[in-house]
C-alpha cells in the first residue's frame, strides 16, 4: 500500500490488529478519522459501513468514498473502487467497538465515565470545561452517548489527549456494563437515579443495577450524597473503590451552601475540601446546582486550582434545548425541549412557578419510554402540579392530555406540538412566563416558532 500519512491518525495496520479484518483493495495506509455517516464524512476519514432494522451503510457506500479514503465492510461491493481501501468484517458494529477499545488500550489516561437518569450531558461539557482548564480532554460530542456514538469517540482519541470524559446513556439491563467493556473507565459520576427509559428496563430496581454497572470497573466513583437511592444502591453492592461524595442536603466532601436562585441565575458558596469560593454560574435551577457540584468534584480530583474551576462553572452558558432561557414577545420562556421524564419534569415546573412574573403556562409533552408506569407517572405529575401555582396547563400528546382531567384551572388538550403552538400563540400575553418541555419524540421545539 502507498498513501501520504496523515499526522495522528488511525493507521490500517491498528485497524486490521483491532478487529481481524480483511483488506479487500486499497492504497491508504492511514485516515483522518472515522464517519458512520456519507453525508457528513470529511476528507481522507474511513467510512464505518454500519447496519441497522431501518439502514444499510452498504447502501452508501460509493457516495462516502467520493470523500473518504476508505471504508470497512461485511461484503465485497459488486463494482471496484479504485483507489480506495476497503476492509472487510463480520460485523462491523462490533469492528467500530473493537476499534475504539484497542485505541483506549493504546492510549492509557484517565477515563471518566458520567452516567446518571439527568443531566449527564450538562454535567459531561461542565467536567471537560474544568478539566480543559489544565489538561487536553477528549470527550462526546453532543450525547453520541450509546453503543456507537460513545466508541465513535474514543477513535477520534489523539496522542496529545491527557483525560477522556464519556457520558454513558442507557436504555436497557447491561447497556452500562457494554459501554465499560469499551471504554475502561477508571472513574465513575452518577448523576442521579429517577424513572426514565423504563421501557428498556421494566422497574427502578433494574434501572439502578444498570447504572451501577459502571462500578465492575471504576476505582473512583463521584456520587450525588442526595439521592438516598442511589447512595443504597452503592451500599448493597459493597463497593470497594474510592467514594467522593457531593450535595446540599446530606453530608458530603464537595457541597454548597447559602444558596440564593435569583431570576435566571444563582450564587452558592462552593466548598472543596478545606476551601471555599463564591460561585455565580448563569444557569437557572437547584437542579443545575448538583450538575455543577459534580463537575467541580471532578476538577477537585484532578488537582485543579480553586480558581480555574469557579471561572469554568461562572463561564458555562447552558447546553442548547436543555433549560435555555428566552424573551419572546415580552414573555419569559423556559425551552427544555431535548427530553422529559418525571425526575427532570418536575424541577422545570418548580422553576416556572420560582421566576413567574404575570401567569404561569406549563407546555408538556409525553413524557415517552416508560413502560407500564407511563399512565401512572402522567397521572401523579399532573396532581402534583394542581396543587402549585400553574395557571394554564397546555397537555400535547396522548398521555399528557388524559392525565389533564386531574388538573383544577385552565386546560387545554392536544394532540402534538403544531396544535400547541397555535393555541399557545392565541392565548399566550406580555407578562407571561411559559415553559415547554417533553420528550424528544414529541418534537417540542416546533412550537418555539411562535
Amino acid at each position: 500500500m502507498s498513501g501520504k500519512e496523515i499526522k495522528g491518525g488511525l493507521k490500517v495496520e491498528d485497524i486490521l490488529a483491532a478487529t481481524g479484518g480483511k483488506i479487500l483493495s486499497g492504497n491508504s495506509i492511514v485516515f483522518a478519522g472515522v464517519s458512520i455517516d456519507s453525508r457528513t464524512i470529511q476528507d481522507g476519514e474511513l467510512f464505518i459501513a454500519l447496519r441497522g432494522s431501518k439502514f444499510n451503510g452498504h447502501d452508501f457506500l460509493h457516495e462516502a468514498l467520493r470523500k473518504g479514503n476508505g471504508a470497512i465492510v461485511n461484503h465485497s461491493p459488486a463494482a471496484a473502487i479504485e483507489g480506495k481501501t476497503l476492509i472487510s468484517v463480520e460485523d462491523t458494529l462490533k469492528a467500530l467497538q473493537e476499534l475504539a477499545r484497542y485505541m483506549r488500550l493504546k492510549k492509557d489516561i484517565p477515563v471518566i465515565g458520567i452516567t446518571g437518569s439527568n443531566g449527564k450531558t450538562t454535567t459531561k461539557e461542565l467536567v471537560a470545561s474544568i478539566l480543559s482548564s489544565k489538561y487536553r480532554v477528549l470527550k462526546n460530542s453532543g450525547n453520541l452517548n450509546n453503543h456507537i456514538g460513545l466508541p465513535l469517540t474514543l477513535t477520534r482519541i489523539r496522542e496529545e489527549d491527557e483525560i477522556a470524559v464519556l457520558e454513558m446513556g442507557a436504555s436497557g439491563l447491561g447497556e452500562i456494563k457494554k459501554l465499560c467493556e469499551i471504554a475502561m473507565p477508571n472513574y465513575g459520576l452518577l448523576t442521579n437515579i429517577s424513572p426514565s427509559h423504563l421501557e428498556g428496563f421494566k422497574d427502578m430496581g433494574t434501572l439502578r443495577r444498570t447504572k451501577l454497572e459502571i462500578l465492575d470497573d471504576i476505582s473512583v466513583a463521584i456520587v450525588n450524597a442526595d439521592d438516598s437511592f442511589l447512595m443504597d444502591g452503592i451500599q448493597l453492592l459493597g463497593f470497594k473503590g474510592k467514594v467522593v461524595r457531593y450535595g446540599i442536603n446530606n453530608e458530603a466532601e464537595i457541597y454548597a451552601t447559602d444558596i440564593e436562585l435569583v431570576e435566571t441565575s444563582s450564587v452558592f458558596l462552593l466548598h472543596l475540601g478545606d476551601k471555599t469560593i463564591e460561585v455565580r454560574p448563569k444557569i437557572s435551577g437547584r437542579f443545575n446546582i448538583y450538575n455543577l457540584l459534580a463537575a467541580a468534584s471532578v476538577g477537585y480530583l484532578f488537582h485543579v486550582d480553586i480558581e480555574k474551576i469557579k471561572h469554568a462553572l461562572e463561564s458555562f452558558i447552558g447546553v442548547p434545548m436543555r433549560f435555555e432561557m428566552k424573551e419572546m414577545k415580552g414573555m419569559r420562556v423556559i425551552s427544555d425541549v431535548y427530553n422529559a421524564n418525571p425526575g427532570s419534569m418536575e424541577e422545570a415546573i418548580k422553576e416556572l412557578v420560582r421566576l413567574k412574573t404575570g401567569r404561569t403556562i406549563a407546555v408538556l409533552g409525553d413524557m415517552l419510554e416508560l413502560g407500564s408506569y407511563e399512565k401512572e407517572a402522567h397521572r401523579r405529575l399532573v396532581m402534583w402540579m394542581s396543587d402549585l401555582p400553574v395557571d394554564v396547563f397546555i397537555a400535547v400528546g396522548p398521555l399528557m392530555s388524559s392525565a389533564a382531567t386531574g388538573f383544577k384551572r385552565e386546560v387545554h388538550k392536544l394532540q402534538n406540538s403544531i396544535e400547541a403552538r397555535k393555541i399557545l400563540k392565541d392565548i399566550c400575553r406580555e407578562g407571561d412566563t411559559v415553559l415547554i418541555k417533553g420528550s424528544r419524540g414529541m418534537s417540542m421545539e416546533r412550537i418555539l416558532e411562535i
